[in-house]
């Protein structure tokens, strides 16, 4: 059987992996990480919030969707005590993303490592277009 794709590949990993698919009106997105436009990573993990969202929100504008596409998101961290103690910062990052509370699927997983060191969470999303 095979299926039709759409896919984008962009940024330094673009021969490893695309940054997203796109299967009749379900849209995959690669996990995004908090690093702006030059590859640095932000601040701590609340810039890396925003940071990520901005990378989600480009992805999806690459195939005419918005952050109301999104319909499950998985959130990487690789520290669940620092995550949970600046919860409140970091939810108020994500509701500015959406432009109000999401309504998503959401779950938060704890991880040892990202793919570079000073990250400190990705998020990874599917969208229905």
């Amino acid at each position: 059987m095979t299926i039709e794709k759409q896919q984008l590949r962009s940024g330094p990993y673009k021969n490893i992996y695309a940054q997203a698919i796109k299967v009749d009106n379900v849209l995959y997105l690669s996990g995004q990480v908090g690093v702006d436009q030059q590859g640095k990573a932000g601040a701590d993990i609340v810039d890396q919030t925003r940071l990520a969202y901005e990378n989600i929100t480009a992805v999806l504008s690459e195939f005419g969707a918005s952050m109301d596409n999104i319909v499950d998101e998985t959130m990487y961290v690789t520290d669940m005590n620092n995550t949970m103690a600046q919860a409140k910062s970091i939810f108020a990052e994500r509701a500015k993303a959406y432009g109000g509370e999401p309504a998503v699927c959401q779950t938060l997983i704890g991880v040892t490592a990202l793919v570079l060191a000073e990250l400190q969470l990705e998020i990874k999303c599917v969208a229905h277009l």
